[in-house]
């Protein structure tokens, strides 16, 4: 069987699936045996997978294509549309489960306006400061519904509330833009979001916070539905996220941590285990802001928005690894160790918390020293093969074996 008429097998399944689970007696045997988690992951699923190729032949359509340069790793102009598919998969799996809340009204509402901001970015490039207001104007209507961190003790008063609302401002937009820095590479961002939405789902229901944890199953399924059009083996995407979708990934997702109480009744707990399970966006962000205002490369907030560069931690890897795909496998593992220890959070006390968080600073020092050495080993790979190419091309009368012909 070719692969055409099983990826034509996979969408028809797909559609037949997604007819069958918006039956409401399949959607009420779900929610008898306490599974409705499951329902909303089967469904998301199913409508992701299915909507991608249209997505990507309307893509196509309309002309709404990422055309390669000398910085992107692909070499076809590749449809940007796959955020809808997303986008519409998880809202299908929220409408389908029929229960709604004032708080989640707003991280719907604003993951909206987020998502249409970079979906107009992926049709015509739009200014990132346009972008960014976007994003702080939908973290302003989920923070005015109640969703607001509340790290700052209250006795603090005045102060306390005003640390716990830049608190939100900074988590949820950073988290936003580190979700779309991570989409550089095929697959990663749609399963770097599938791995922490099912880290917030488990803690959401070791927490006894159920709705959440069918929030983010919608999202889990939504992701992993996409996956399989993006992430190919031996093959290149046939559709990428888009700034569409994956800015509204990291939103909904930045949002649902701030909306939990993952460690009742251990604030410590409480506290590190969202850190955990975000770890390698938190870690990404850092290093990258560090290392450009170190190198001189950014001098101003502004520069550092619309700074582009190769200096992410998937390229980092993929230099030390050798390959684009390793660097996304290795990512995944990294990030199902750090959301490991998110679960182990439930019976911890503060100390084991602290040494779970210190442990992620550890793994994060000792990446950083390997992916330099790596680099520095590439370079010195470089000047020898320069220096031995140098060399033969002078013997053979100032030709180089590269430029001979074959």
């Amino acid at each position: 069987m070719t692969m055409k008429k099983r990826e034509q097998l996979g969408h028809s399944a797909a559609i037949l699936c997604t007819g069958a689970l918006v039956a409401p007696p399949i959607r009420d045997i779900f929610r008898v045996l306490g599974i409705r988690w499951g329902y909303m992951l089967l469904l998301s699923f199913c409508v992701a997978f299915f909507l991608t190729p249209l997505c990507a032949r309307m893509a196509r359509r309309l002309g709404v294509l990422d055309a390669p340069d000398a910085r992107k790793s692909h070499h076809a102009a590749t449809p940007l549309l796959g955020g809808v598919a997303v986008f519409l998969a998880f809202l299908a799996a929220i409408a389908a489960n029929g229960i709604y809340s004032a708080r989640l009204g707003a991280i719907l509402g604003a993951s909206a306006l987020v998502f249409c901001v970079g979906l107009s970015d992926d049709v015509r490039e739009s200014p990132v400061l346009f972008k960014l207001a976007a994003q702080t104007i939908g973290t302003a209507w989920v923070a005015a519904s109640g969703v607001v961190l509340s790290i700052v003790p209250d006795a603090l008063g005045l102060f306390a509330d005003g640390a716990n609302l830049l608190l939100t401002f900074l988590w949820i937009v950073g988290i936003t833009n580190a979700m779309n820095f991570f989409d550089g590479m095929d697959g990663l961002a749609a399963g770097l979001g599938a791995i922490i939405a099912f880290f917030l789902g488990v803690t959401a229901f070791q927490a006894q916070q159920p709705f959440l944890g069918w929030i983010a199953a919608a999202m889990m399924g939504a992701c992993l539905g996409f996956l399989p059009h993006n992430f190919k083996n031996g093959q290149q995407a046939s559709i990428f996220l888009g700034d569409g979708g994956s800015t509204v990934i990291g939103f909904v997702l930045a949002c649902l941590a701030v909306h939990g109480d993952w460690v009742p009744g251990n604030p410590i707990a409480a506290f590190v285990a969202p850190l955990l399970i975000f770890w390698l966006l938190i870690f990404d962000m850092v290093h990258i802001t560090l290392d450009r205002i170190i190198a001189g490369k950014v001098k101003s907030v502004h520069d550092w928005l619309v700074y582009v560069g190769q200096d992410h931690l998937h390229h980092r890897m993929a230099d030390l690894l050798g390959g684009r795909r390793k660097s996304v496998l290795f990512i995944y593992l990294l990030s199902l160790c750090f959301g490991a220890g998110a679960v182990a959070l439930r019976n911890a006390g503060a100390l084991e918390a602290l040494a779970l968080l210190m442990q992620a600073v550890f793994l994060a020092g000792l990446i950083t020293i390997l992916e330099r050495r790596g680099r520095g080993l590439g370079r010195s790979c470089i000047e020898e093969k320069t220096v031995s190419e140098t060399a033969y091309a002078e013997k053979r009368g100032g030709v180089k074996w590269s430029d001979s012909a074959v």
